[in-house]
């Protein structure tokens, strides 16, 4: 019995051994393969109780495990889709084929990098056929409130490269100095004018003229001026009217004191915004106010338009697209315009490596690993999406190869126990000679 014990534990140490190696044969191969896993052999010893003050070999039993959660470095590309993990969290990724498929049912799988690029469909895809996923931004480029714990709300992230847009003007912040001189009752009441330039709803040009008349009073100062908003749009027709009154006190001379509305949008004093309806919808207005930096003043002898900043953008088509640290896909415009449309979420498991490994380094989650949990990318315990970037291999050459040695040199070991095992049954086969 302790002989043969002896030989099952040669021949289970042969056994463990050829584990060892094919995992370290593995780890190797693809030691140049972006994203790939190295899979751990651990040794286990198998103990069988013996009688009488005899002794049998249990031998030995190999278990392997992939390290999932164990990361390579990430190297630099100029791709700006090629996407990689640092710190804690996967990316959701599909099967092309379940893309296509059109059922809508395609399954989530995870990966912590890959290299995407749009395919005939717009879809971004890797070369080995994985689909990136994300939640899909509503039309004005916020993300709505998706499920955390289920892929329902994930969709393939397809970008439509000859899409055009156009974003129409919301905001205007005017920055002008008006002459003091002008309030005068010597001066002449001549109007001043600028002409601001928006875009209405369909990404066309229109210009909303700012008139302002000086009050001239009989004797001394007014400091006051009458605006007029007219829009070009709906015929120069006039859709807003305020008096203004400037300050002239010492420490305070030359802001805007106070506006009073004639007509249209209300003047929010705490703002300093008063609102024009122009044809394509309302435009707020920044003009100042008291206590607000910047807008309207007047001071000195000279009329100089000095700021105006707006929102909107007229048609554009779309350049290019880029994955923030945060998930969010923005695709950029040859207008200036930038649109974000999909969210990618990363996603955070109990027990990362209880995941079912897939090929081209995909894993599906299991009942071993725990469920799983879309997280904000640089919230919670995950870390942030890298774009320009891949994960390397997480493979150690030089760790494997000596871990080949030993292990070949416990193969031998293990083969001379066999031997020497062989021999010393032929000796008690011989005594029967």
């Amino acid at each position: 019995m302790t002989i043969s014990s002896s030989l099952n534990a040669g021949i289970s140490g042969l056994s463990a051994n050829s584990t060892r190696l094919a995992s370290i044969s593995d780890n190797i191969a693809n030691s140049s393969t972006y994203g790939y896993k190295r899979v751990e052999t651990d040794f286990h010893s198998m103990v069988i109780s013996g009688s009488g003050g005899s002794y049998s070999a249990g031998g030995v039993r190999a278990t392997s495990q992939r390290l999932i959660d164990e990361r390579g470095p990430l190297v630099s590309t100029s791709n700006a889709t090629d996407l990689a993990v640092r710190g804690r969290g996967m990316l959701p990724v599909a099967a092309y084929s379940d893309v296509v498929s059109g059922d809508g049912g395609q399954t989530m799988m995870l990966s912590t990098t890959g290299s995407f690029r749009t395919d005939k469909d717009g879809y971004l895809t890797s070369e080995s056929g994985l689909v990136l996923l994300g939640w899909p931004a509503l039309a004005d480029g916020t993300i709505p409130s998706y499920p955390r714990d289920t892929s329902d709300g994930l969709a393939p992230v397809q970008l439509k490269v000859n899409r055009v847009t156009a974003e129409p003007t919301t905001s205007i912040a005017v920055s002008l100095n008006l002459p003091a001189t002008d309030t005068k009752s010597t001066s002449g009441g001549d109007m001043q004018s600028v002409s601001i330039e928006y875009f209405d709803n369909t990404g066309m040009s229109q210009n909303l003229s700012m008139q302002m008349t000086p009050t001239v009073p009989a004797s001394g100062t007014s400091n006051e001026w009458t605006m007029v908003l007219r829009d070009g749009a709906s015929g120069n027709a006039i859709v807003g009217e305020y008096v203004m009154t400037f300050d002239d006190t010492r420490g305070a001379g030359g802001t805007l004191a106070s506006v009073s509305t004639v007509s249209g949008g209300a003047y929010d004093p705490a703002t300093g915004s008063l609102i024009a309806n122009v044809a394509g919808g309302p435009i707020e207005i920044s003009i100042g106010g008291p206590g607000l930096e910047g807008g309207l003043s007047q001071l000195s002898d000279t009329f100089a338009p000095i700021s105006i900043e707006k929102d909107g953008f007229p048609v554009g088509t779309m350049t290019s697209v880029e994955v923030d640290a945060n998930g969010m896909v923005r695709a950029f415009f040859d207008n200036g315009a930038t649109r974000t449309i999909f969210q990618i979420p990363l996603v955070d498991l109990p027990n990362p490596n209880g995941m079912i490994a897939l090929d081209n380094q995909t894993y599906m989650p299991s009942p071993e690993s725990g469920s799983f949990f879309m997280w904000n990318a640089g919230d919670g315990p995950t870390g942030e999406v890298v774009s320009y970037a891949r994960e390397e291999s997480s493979t150690d050459v030089a760790s494997e190869l000596t871990s080949m040695i030993r292990t070949q040199r416990a193969y031998s070991s293990n083969a001379k126990v066999i031997q020497t095992v062989d021999e010393m049954l032929q000796e008690t086969t011989n005594i029967k000679r």
